[in-house]
C-alpha cells in the first residue's frame, strides 16, 4: 500500500516543478533566450528539475542572456559571456533532457491509451514486463526529440544545412541521450520493483502522481549519467557550448 505521504510528497513535488517551468515561462516571453530552442529547453526541463532548474535558470540561463546583450552593446562579442566549463556542460545536458523529458512523457501516455503497441513492441513475446516494451518508445520518442533540439542549436550555430544538420545532431544526442536513458531506466526499474513492488506492496501505474514523481527523479539520475558524456562531446566538438 502507497503511504498517503508519499502521495502528498508526490502531488507537492510535481507541482512545485510545474510553477517552476511557469515562472521561467513567464520570464523568457518578456526576455526571451538568444538562442529560441532554450525558451523550451529551460521550462521543460523545470517539470522535474523544479527548485534547482530555476534557480539555474535565474543565474546562468537569464543572466547569461543579459550578460550577452550587454557585452553586444559594447562591442565585445560574447567575452562576457564565459562560463565556467562545468555549467556549460550542464546546460548541454539540460539540452539533452528536454527531449528526454518530451518523449518520455509522449510515450509513457501513448503506450497507456494504446496497449497495443507495447505488444508489437515486443511484450508477451521479447519482454514478461509491460514495462520493458514502453522502455523501447520511450528511447525512440526521446531519441526523435533530441535530435529535433540538438538541430536547431548546432545547424544554426554551425550555419549547416538540413542533411550535414541533422547528422550533426545524431553524433551530438546519440550517446549523450542514451546515458540519460541509463540512469533514468535505472531507478526507475529500482522504483518499480524495489520501492513500490517489494517493499510497498503497490504497483507503479502511469495515471498516478507517484509515477511521475520517480520520473522526476529518474530523470535527475539521467541527468547524473549523461552529465559525463556532454564533457566529453563538448571537449570533443561534438556537440557546441549552450
Amino acid at each position: 500500500m502507497i503511504p498517503v505521504w508519499l502521495h502528498i510528497a508526490s502531488i507537492f513535488f510535481l507541482l512545485i516543478g510545474f510553477l517552476a517551468a511557469v515562472i521561467i515561462i513567464a520570464d523568457e516571453w518578456r526576455s526571451p533566450q538568444q538562442m529560441w530552442i532554450m525558451n523550451l529547453v529551460w521550462p521543460i526541463c523545470a517539470l522535474f528539475g523544479s527548485i534547482l532548474w530555476l534557480w539555474f535558470y535565474f543565474h546562468y540561463g537569464r543572466t547569461a542572456k543579459r550578460k550577452a546583450d550587454a557585452s553586444h552593446h559594447l562591442g565585445h562579442g560574447h567575452d562576457m559571456d564565459r562560463s565556467a566549463f562545468s555549467v556549460i556542460v550542464a546546460k548541454g545536458t539540460s539540452h539533452c533532457g528536454a527531449g528526454c523529458t518530451l518523449g518520455d512523457i509522449l510515450a509513457e501516455w501513448l503506450a497507456f491509451a494504446f496497449p497495443v503497441i507495447t505488444i508489437w513492441l515486443g511484450w508477451h513475446t521479447i519482454f514478461s514486463e509491460k514495462m520493458f516494451a514502453v522502455w523501447v518508445l520511450d528511447f525512440i520518442f526521446a531519441y526523435l526529440f533530441g535530435i529535433f533540439f540538438q538541430y536547431f542549436s548546432i545547424a544554426p550555430m554551425r550555419n549547416l544545412g538540413l542533411r550535414d544538420g541533422i547528422w550533426a545532431a545524431v553524433k551530438a544526442d546519440t550517446l549523450s541521450l542514451t546515458a540519460w536513458q541509463v540512469g533514468m531506466y535505472g531507478f526507475m526499474a529500482i522504483a518499480v520493483f524495489g520501492i513500490f513492488r517489494d517493499l510497498l506492496g503497490a504497483r507503479l501505474e502511469v495515471v498516478t502522481p507517484e509515477f511521475w514523481f520517480m520520473m522526476q527523479i529518474a530523470m535527475l539520475c539521467g541527468f547524473v549519467t549523461s552529465y559525463p558524456v556532454n564533457w566529453w562531446l563538448i571537449k570533443a566538438g561534438w556537440k557546441e557550448k549552450m
